[in-house]
């Protein structure tokens, strides 16, 4: 019975459901099939369309498309095409035949390698020939009883698939793809409608069309969504990525850090999932939770966009916006002058008696200059981070700091009180202010964080960015955070951002430590709780290290490690 006479037989006044149920009770078994497929067809595509907007993975989006568009037709087989981002060519995106077994593109794991089909000939004009092309430009839908009995377009393709895989391709149905901006970003096609009950391919019904089109426009939207979560997704992992970026060019010295500490980072946090041993057997992060840790990773440092670069890039003890070793050189230069001076001073006023006393005037000078030089050398080799300023050596510097010259006719002391403090200073190029300095990035960093509007899934990511300077026992910084409080996501951030800063081959106030040193430092701060022992192990047993070094260090580094580390004794 057709569609038409179904519809005599009815008032078609339904005004609630049990008058529609009424309505079924008294028509024919054939009448009552036909109504209740097509209510449940309706259904499913309410269930479908509900499904379609939460799925934002797009593969597996594209894929759950064509399967329900092929389930509700009883299709044999369909396509799913893709506008190019320049308008010119239709994309495969996904490809099946049932019968052939031919599950192409989505997640099948069978790549497409067939050309796009041109939207446009090389003379400019529009391919109207191919059928997905003709839909795709001019925003109509196809529907063809057997693509062997019809004229205008070209189905020489098709034709040859078939005689290479004995297959008989019938039935088409071809609708475009609207977005909310009624731009067609696709084109659905599905092949050889079968009966339900028979199996014989016949043509796609006005119902199956009418089903299709909703379907393709439920579609549009769900593909459209998806594409803009997952640009706005890379727009702002690109961005952070470009802060981060930037944030390293400030310092020649320290130029790709971050990016280093995300990807050990990641590293980590990756093989943290795949082991069934230990404290952290059962933790897991999923996708969403992976993303949210790799943000934050490349948003560690943001807070060093405010940092001074002299204090960053700081590669000697007297270093500020220049290295202040110069001018002292220049002051003890002025002292070399004053003593030459003095001795023709001292040369003249004996006249006739000089001579005699040439010898001793001369001896007398070559010493004070050699004095001099010696003290200079000191400073000098104080000046260098590495070298440790012991107290004895400590003291040499106030005695030193209290020569004075004379500028202008004004005596005033070789050295001010603020480079005797920097050249005191017993490690490292720091202050105590100027660590401090360092230090609050992460404040800042936290302050910057906080400010953004993260959505769920990222909400933690000033929490994870904040805490990579924080220590199991509280010792660390800002917030001075237990073990009980940290989350494991901080703990992986801190072993990594430590192994980085150990192993850099970049800083100007030291040189990177080979593998055996970084691990041999990184061990007793294992044992002492500074970072997580359990992570650790992990660390060295699934030979993380060894991994990262490959890749980021220099072959110079790379020794022999010693793996029995103990780190829980």
């Amino acid at each position: 019975m057709d569609t038409k006479s179904a519809d005599s037989t009815f008032s078609g006044n339904f005004t609630d459901d049990q008058a529609l149920a009424d309505e079924i009770s008294i028509a024919s078994p054939a009448i009552q099939h036909f109504i209740a497929d097509l209510c449940d067809k309706i259904d499913n595509l309410s269930k479908i369309g509900a499904a379609l907007s939460a799925e934002h993975n797009l593969p597996v989006l594209l894929q759950m498309i064509l399967e329900e568009a092929r389930h509700f037709t009883n299709a044999d087989g369909g396509t799913l095409y893709l506008m190019s981002d320049d308008g010119k060519w239709l994309n495969f995106a996904i490809v099946q035949t049932g019968s052939l077994n031919i599950r192409m593109g989505g997640t099948s794991g069978n790549p497409i390698n067939w050309e796009p089909v041109p939207l446009y000939l090389p003379n400019g004009l529009p391919n109207h020939a191919m059928v997905s092309a003709y839909v795709a430009l001019t925003g109509e839908i196809i529907n063809i009883p057997d693509v062997y009995d019809v004229k205008g377009f070209d189905f020489t393709g098709t034709r040859a698939f078939d005689k290479n895989t004995g297959y008989r391709s019938k039935s088409m149905l071809v609708v475009p793809l609207r977005n909310y901006e009624d731009e067609i970003i696709g084109v659905l096609q599905i092949l050889n409608a079968q009966d339900r009950h028979t199996g014989e391919v016949g043509p796609f019904s006005s119902t199956d069309q009418k089903l299709i089109v909703s379907l393709a426009s439920q579609a549009a939207v769900a593909i459209t969504n998806a594409r803009l979560i997952h640009d706005l997704e890379n727009l702002f992992e690109s961005f952070i990525q470009v802060i981060a970026s930037a944030i390293d060019e400030k310092s020649p010295y320290t130029g790709g850090h971050i990016e280093r500490v995300a990807e050990l980072t990641m590293l980590i946090a990756h093989k943290v999932n795949d082991i069934n041993y230990g404290k952290y057997a059962d933790f897991f992060m999923d996708e969403d939770n992976l993303k949210e840790l790799r943000i934050a990773a490349w948003m560690h440092d943001i807070g060093k966009i405010t940092t001074p670069e002299y204090v960053v890039d700081k590669a000697t003890k007297l270093e500020t916006i220049y290295d202040r070793i110069n001018t002292i050189q220049a002051r003890f230069e002025i002292l070399k002058r004053d003593i030459k001076i003095e001795l023709l001073e001292k040369y003249h006023s004996f006249k006739s008696e000089a001579t005699e006393h040439k010898d001793s005037f001369l001896a007398e000078y070559a010493k004070n200059i050699q004095n001099l030089n010696e003290q200079f050398d000191f400073l000098r080799t104080a000046n260098i981070g590495s070298e440790y300023m012991a107290p004895e050596k400590q003291e040499r510097i106030r005695q030193l700091g209290k020569y004075e010259i004379e500028i202008n006719g004004a005596k005033q002391p070789i050295l001010t009180a603020d480079e005797v403090a920097n050249l005191c200073i017993p490690r490292g190029t720091l202050t105590d202010d100027e660590r401090q300095i360092i230090n609050n990035h992460v404040n800042v960093t936290i302050k910057m964080l906080e400010k953004l509007p993260y959505p769920k899934k990222l909400r933690r990511v000033p929490e994870f960015a904040g805490g990579h300077h924080e220590r199991l026992d509280g010792s660390g910084y800002p917030k001075h955070i237990k073990d009980e409080n940290l989350s494991v996501q901080a703990k992986i951030m801190a072993l990594a951002d430590i192994f980085e800063a150990l192993t850099a081959r970049d800083r100007p106030y030291k040189k990177g430590k080979t593998l055996s040193e970084a691990m041999q430092i990184m061990n007793f701060m294992a044992r002492d709780r500074h970072i997580d022992p359990e992570l650790f192990q992990i660390f060295v047993k699934e030979k993380i290290y060894l991994e990262y070094a490959k890749k980021f260090m220099d072959p110079s580094q790379i020794d022999e490690v010693n793996l029995d580390f103990s780190v829980m004794k």
